[in-house]
C-alpha cells in the first residue's frame, strides 16, 4: 500500500523517480522519512536492523512490504558496501546509530563502533561510487561540547561529549568533516551532515524517551514517573529536521560541482519557543490527555545534559528553512497519533494517520510560503 501525497513540487520534482538509500530505515526517524520519501514517488532501499521494539513504526507503516528493505549491520563494511554498489543511489541519508545516552553507558564499545565506525563505513563506501550522488549523514545536536549556556549552538561551535553516545557523535561528525576534505573535493559524490534537536512524533516506542513513556504509561491508565523534569530540550516535531534533511538534499543536488558552502555541517532545530523543560512538555500533553506524573529524579543517575539550544540561522541563511509546526501544535499531533493508533481498529491507521499528518505539515508550510513547500 503505497500512497502518492499531494507533495510539495520542488521535493517531488527532486525525488520522484530516484533511488535513494535510507540507514537505520527501522527506526523510528527513518520510518518516518521512509514514508515521506515513498509519497514523494522516490524509489527507496532501506538497510539497517531489525525494529527492537514491539510494537514498531517499521511495522505499523507496514514498510517491510512497501520498500526494498534490506537487514543488515553498518558495522559490516562490506554489507554496506554492497548495498551501495547494487543500488547505485542517488540520494543517502543516513541515519543509522545507536540514539540512546542510557544505554550508551551500558554498552560504550557498541555505541562507538555503530555511530563512529559505522559512519566510516558508510562514507568509504560512498567513495566506491562512481557517480552523483547526495549524501546527508545526520547527528544530534548533543554532539557539542555542552557548556550549559542559554544561547544556542552554532555549526561551528566546538564538539564534544560527556557521555559515550553524545562523544561518539562528536567524533562521527568529526570523521564526516575529514572524509568529507579528504577525499570527496573531486568526487561526484558530495557530503553534508545534518544536526537536530530531540525530536517527538507518533510511533517513537523507544525506551528511555519522555513521549513514548508518556504514551505507554496513559494509555494503560497508569501515572507517568520523570526522571529529570527540569531538563530542558528543543522539542521538535520529526517532520521538522526531516524537511531540511530532504531539502538540503535536494538542494546541494542542484549545486554547481565541488566547493558549495551546503557541503558542511547543518543544525535543524525548533524556534527558541519551544525550547522547554520535561515538566513544560508534560504539562503540555496533558492538555490533550488526560494523565498523571509524579518526579523519579535520581542524583545517583549517570550524567545527562541539563541545558541544550539549537542555533538555526544558518539553515535559516542558506536554505530558506525555519519550523513549520508550534511546540503546541507538535505536543498535540504526537499524543493524537499515539491515541488514534491504539484505539483503532484498521492496522492501516497508522499509515493513513501517518501520511495525513505529513500532508498538513506541508500545508502549513505551503501557506507559510517555505521555499521546499512551494
Amino acid at each position: 500500500m503505497t500512497a502518492t501525497l499531494s507533495a510539495p513540487a520542488p521535493l517531488a520534482e527532486t525525488y520522484a523517480g530516484k533511488r535513494v538509500l535510507v540507514t537505520g530505515h527501522s527506526g523510528f526517524k527513518g520510518s518516518w522519512l521512509c514514508e515521506w520519501l515513498l509519497g514523494l514517488g522516490a524509489n527507496v532501499t532501506g538497510l539497517g536492523l531489525p525494529a527492537e521494539t514491539d510494537p514498531s513504526l517499521f511495522t505499523q507503516l507496514q514498510l517491510a512490504n512497501r520498500l526494498d528493505s534490506i537487514f543488515g549491520d553498518i558495522r559490516s563494511a562490506d554489507g554496506i558496501r554492497r548495498v551501495i554498489a547494487e543500488s547505485q543511489p542517488d540520494f543517502v541519508f543516513h541515519l543509522a546509530a545507536q540514539p540512546l545516552v542510557r544505554r550508551s553507558y551500558r554498552e560504550p564499545l557498541a555505541t562507538w563502533q555503530t555511530n563512529v565506525l559505522g559512519s566510516i563505513h558508510v562514507l568509504e563506501a560512498l567513495r566506491t561510487l562512481q557517480k552523483p550522488c547526495v549524501a546527508v549523514m545526520v547527528a544530534t545536536d548533543k554532539c557539542y561540547e555542552n557548556r550549559e549556556w542559554l544561547f544556542g549552538y552554532r555549526e561551528n561551535d566546538p564538539l564534544g561529549g560527556a557521555d559515550p553516545y553524545s562523544a561518539s557523535k562528536a567524533a562521527s561528525e568529526i570523521a564526516v568533516a575529514t572524509w568529507r576534505q579528504s577525499f570527496f573535493r573531486n568526487h561526484p559524490v558530495r557530503i553534508a551532515s545534518a544536526r537536530a534537536g530531540n525530536v517527538i512524533g507518533g510511533g517513537d516506542w523507544a525506551e528511555d524517551r519522555i513521549v513514548p513513556d508518556c504514551a505507554r504509561a496513559w494509555i494503560a491508565n497508569r501515572p507517568l514517573r520523570i526522571r529529570n523534569p527540569r531538563a530542558t530540550r528543543p522539542w521538535q516535531h520529526v517532520l521538522e529536521p526531516l524537511s531540511g534533511y530532504l531539502w538540503l538534499a535536494a538542494q546541494l543536488a542542484r549545486q554547481p560541482a565541488n566547493g558549495s558552502p551546503l557541503e558542511s555541517a547543518f543544525n535543524f532545530g525548533p524556534s527558541s519557543d519551544s525550547n522547554r523543560s520535561v515538566h513544560d512538555l508534560v504539562e503540555e500533553a496533558r492538555k490533550f490527555v488526560p494523565g498523571e506524573w509524579i518526579d523519579g529524579s535520581d542524583p545517583q543517575a549517570p550524567h545527562e545534559a541539563t541545558l541544550l539550544h539549537l542555533s538555526i540561522d544558518k539553515a535559516h541563511a542558506l536554505l530558506g528553512w525555519r519550523p513549520v509546526w508550534t511546540f503546541t501544535d507538535s505536543v498535540r499531533e504526537t499524543l493524537r497519533w499515539y491515541f488514534d493508533v491504539a484505539h483503532a481498529q484498521e492496522p492501516s491507521k497508522a499509515i493513513q494517520l501517518t501520511q495525513d499528518q505529513i500532508q498538513a505539515f506541508c500545508g502549513r508550510a505551503q501557506e507559510a510560503g517555505l521555499p521546499w513547500a512551494k
